[in-house]
């Protein structure tokens, strides 16, 4: 059963009771002035007119950035800046389209929708790790040079303030000796898996497999096969898939560890990133539904975004730091990183915390 402060976000409000739409919730809505021109689904509109419409602009998104993806990937160009803005908007654009395909999977061709929702997503992770690899490497490097860097000096007359400031300087003396050669460890492992994920990005995108859903995306660009007996319904049957996206999503939020639960299990991990995919799919139905994504909820994803590459920047550090016959600084480097990481890992979660708009029960156990 939906809490109080659970209002769903998809359906547009009709008359809204005085005093209500405050708070966080009313950011997360459309706007009632402007609700008709984002085009949410009113009784004048069918599901093809609302739904058909958006995924043909994402198709058209895709087919624009893989040409652009094409044109900046010349051996003149090198693959550079250009190359991966036209990769991020290519995996953008499949993102959505496949996470539509799940969520209004009973208004489609079902076997047509299982089928490329799946290559979209083959091909966003094949395209994801290279950029994912290289994130990383660079992560993990700033930190350990903030990690190993000069302290702030003590304030002055502070006789407790210095002690530990000098502590402090010893266990960073410690920390360097093995820094440059773990930041070493951690660029070879890292650009090899980045070399690799490259050269299997370019294997993918000359391959008849990602020529078969550029193919599939361009007939979407034209035509949306609907499924039978869709054609001619009203947009308020968009409205009850896209509310079962944010149930879910609202459930994982509300089964999230809470604040004061064991800090730094690795095993919470995975209900988080749980919550982030929810998250995404919440957003792209919203999206659909009411012509825009809930502004309320970017800070949401963007601390679950860092939340996930802090996790995997820890696990990094974890695995490098497994590697046979590395020098015990070395590996006291790698073990003070993986720490750090894990750090941001609760620091991200505390930010979600704090603006996640809604009050699902955050902090209960």
């Amino acid at each position: 059963m939906r809490r109080p402060d659970q209002q769903t976000t998809t359906r547009p409000p009709s008359d809204p009771a005085p005093g209500a739409g405050s708070g966080a919730d009313a950011t997360a809505e459309t706007p009632p002035d402007k609700a008709g021109e984002q085009g949410h689904p009113a009784g004048d509109l069918t599901t093809e007119a609302v739904l058909a419409p958006y995924l043909r602009g994402q198709a058209a998104d895709f087919l624009r950035s893989l040409r652009l993806h094409h044109e900046h990937s010349s051996p003149a160009e090198s693959g550079g800046h250009d190359a991966a803005a036209a990769t991020r908007a290519l995996r953008r654009a499949a993102r959505r389209i496949s996470g539509s395909l799940h969520t209004f999977r009973a208004a489609l061709d079902p076997h047509w929708a299982d089928q490329l929702r799946a290559e979209l997503a083959w091909l966003s992770g094949v395209l994801a790790r290279e950029h994912a690899y290289a994130g990383r490497l660079t992560r993990l490097v700033e930190a350990l040079h903030q990690l190993s860097g000069p302290a702030l000096p003590a304030a002055r007359g502070a006789r407790a303030a210095g002690e530990a400031a000098a502590s402090d300087a010893q266990g960073r003396a410690a920390l360097g000796v093995g820094a440059a050669r773990a930041g070493a460890l951690l660029e070879r492992r890292l650009t090899l898996a980045r070399t690799r994920s490259h050269s299997a990005a370019l294997q993918a995108l000359g391959s008849s497999r990602f020529h078969a859903v550029a193919d599939a995306v361009a007939l979407l660009a034209s035509d949306v096969p609907l499924a039978p007996g869709t054609t001619g319904r009203t947009a308020e049957a968009l409205l009850e898939p896209a509310e079962r996206a944010e149930q879910r999503l609202l459930a994982a939020v509300a089964a999230l560890p809470p604040a004061d639960s064991e800090r730094y299990n690795e095993a919470q991990d995975a209900a988080w990133h749980q919550a982030r995919l929810l998250l995404r799919l919440h957003r792209y139905a919203h999206e659909v539904v009411l012509g825009a994504a809930a502004p309320a909820l970017a800070s949401c994803g963007h601390a679950l975004d860092l939340h996930r590459d802090a996790v995997e920047a820890a696990a990094a550090a974890a695995a490098a730091a497994r590697t046979p016959r590395i020098a015990p600084a070395t590996a006291y480097a790698l073990g003070v990183l993986h720490a750090d990481q894990r750090h941001e890992v609760e620091a991200a979660r505390a930010v979600f915390r704090e603006t996640w708009p809604y009050a699902t029960a955050l902090t209960a156990p």
